[in-house]
This record gives C-alpha cells, structure tokens and sequence, in this order.
C-alpha cells in the first residue's frame, strides 16, 4: 500500500467502482498523489482532481516517473513558440523576456523566465511588475514547468494568481504525414479543399477576434510578423468552415500550430485534421522536423483530437497573475 513518501509521485490505482454478480467491477486511475489521509487517497490526473475513499481501494502503486525533457530542450521550444506569436512591444532583464501586445492574449503579453535575469529573483520580479505597471497593463508571468518551479514558490509567496494550465505539446512532423498516407483516397478529396495563404483574409481575422475578444492594432503584428507564416481556411460554397495557422521557427525548424478553428455549424467533418496536415506539408516543404502546439489542459475535445494525431506534452506551463 501507499505511504506518505509516495505523495508528490505518480501512482496507478485500481479502485472498485460497483459489484456484478457478486464480483467487484474495477477502476484504473492514473495521476499524481497529492493527498494522503486514513480516509481517503487525491491525485490529479488528465481529466482533473479526484478523491478515492480508501476503502474503495484494491490496490495502488508508485509508477516510474514520466521522461522529463532537458531544461535545454524546453528552453528552445519556449523561444521558438514566442518567435511564432511575437509581441511588438518587448524588454529584456538578462535572458527573461517582457512582452506586451495591447492585452491581446496572455502569451503576448506576459514575462518568458527563460534563463538568468542577472539579478536575484525577488528583484527580477520587481522589476517585472515595474514594466508592466509603466505599461498600464497587469502584470503576468509565464512559467514553464518543472523549468520555472522557483519562479513560481516566488510567485505564491507574493499572492499571484493562476490560470487554467496549458499544455505544450509536440508530434514529429512526418509522423502526421505518415498517418494520411493509409487514407482511402476518398477521404483525401471528399472534403473541401484547404487554402493557404501568405495573408489573413478579412473573415479569417473575424473568426480569431471572435475567438481572442476583439482584434486590436497589436494582435495583427502577432499573427503576421513571422517571416515564414501561412493562414489555412477551408470554403464549401463561399462559406468560411475553418481556419488554422501555421509558423515555422526556431533552430529545430519547429512548425508551430496555432488558432486551428471550425465553425460550429461545421464540426465533426474532420475538417481541424485536414486544416492541420495541410499545414504540415507547407513546414515540411520548408525544412521542419517537429509541430508544437498549445493547448489548455482543460479543453477535452482538442486534447483528444491532438491525441489521436500522435500529440504528446513535452511540458506545461502556467500564466500567473498579479494580485
């Protein structure tokens, strides 16, 4: 059975969930254990937090812990991933990077702890909110994880709020090309066509200011000042069905996915994979090995949808907030 030294690691479960027939009928739950108690086991798993009364326990073990990527290796995706949604208005404190874009999405406009800010972290994040507060704007901090975990013990200690984590999550590019290539031919051609273009059209913004809240000045140098850019969208009878963008940066020539959207009266017609794999033909034309996205932990139909394509997380992160 479980100790005390096992909170803090991953742990498989297997609880009893009802009896048939006279039998128990199992449970699986894989997560990692953050309470321990005479009455009850918690852990946090993909799909959230849940609670097992001991009782219910059959039997629960540690698991050997996940292979983590090299402080390196999440360095260069976080770069990459700020080349590809770049904030017009940006600082630096050492290698920390400050971005602001009008309020436009928190990825624009919140501190990267990337490195060394050349100074202690109290004053590194002192001088974070003196930016941000000269800007007029919140102050918020990106905090890649386990990467940042002491920026973000700083964090706590001052009162900072969290939002929703996001998972950052990556796929060898020829592995979404491999897995069209088993297509019957007619679901390669049934679907309309995806288009790609060098510049948004008007009703592919409106569909990101709808999905963003609002579209100011700043967000059109966000989603167009990349050198290497395309902006998909599918049309079925003059009418706007999907949209997605695509970037290609980063010295690992890593094509970024990002604002991949089907319109309601759209969805379930596989029209977000066909909008994505027609973005990994234009970044493997262009050189690129591997696709990174961003997505919330809590968005279940876009997890699972990148899932099925082979997506795994390379590393979260939290955006934090100023009290």
């Amino acid at each position: 059975m479980l100790r005390q030294q096992d909170v803090g690691h991953r742990i498989v479960v297997r609880r009893i969930v009802g009896i048939r027939e006279g039998r128990p009928l199992f449970s699986d739950a894989l997560g990692e254990l953050v309470e321990l108690t005479e009455t009850h086991l918690t852990l946090t798993t993909a799909q959230g937090r849940l609670q097992v009364p001991v009782g219910e326990v059959h039997r629960a073990k540690r698991v050997p812990p996940a292979r983590r990527p090299t402080a390196g290796a999440v360095v260069a995706l976080e770069l990459a991933a700020d080349a590809a949604w770049p904030a017009p208005t940006r600082g630096r404190l050492g290698d920390w990077l400050l971005r602001s874009a009008e309020g436009w999405t928190g990825r624009a406009n919140s501190a990267l702890p990337v490195g060394d800010p050349d100074r202690p972290l109290p004053a590194a994040l002192d001088a974070v909110e003196r930016w941000y507060a000269d800007l007029g704007q919140p102050a918020m901090v990106n905090t890649p994880l386990p990467l940042a975990a002491p920026v973000g013990a700083e964090l706590d200690a001052r009162g900072w709020g969290a939002r929703p984590p996001v998972l950052v999550q990556t796929v060898p590019l020829a592995r979404l090309r491999a897995d069209r290539a088993g297509l019957p031919p007619v679901e390669l051609t049934a679907a309309p066509p995806v288009e790609l273009t060098a510049a948004p059209s008007d009703d592919w913004l409106a569909v990101a200011a709808g999905r963003k809240g609002g579209l100011p000045d700043a967000a059109r140098h966000v989603l167009t000042a990349v050198d290497q850019v395309r902006f998909a969208r599918v049309y079925a009878d003059g009418e706007l069905l999907a949209v997605g963008r695509g970037t290609v940066t980063g010295a690992r020539r890593l094509l970024g996915l990002t604002l991949i959207e089907v319109l309601p009266h759209a969805h379930r017609q596989g029209l977000a994979t066909r909008v994505i794999r027609a973005l990994a033909d234009w970044g493997a034309a262009l050189g690129a090995t591997d696709v990174f996205l961003q997505v919330e932990q809590s968005n279940a139909p876009a997890v699972a949808l990148y899932r099925s394509l082979g997506f795994t997380t390379h590393h979260t992160y939290l955006t934090r907030v100023a009290p």
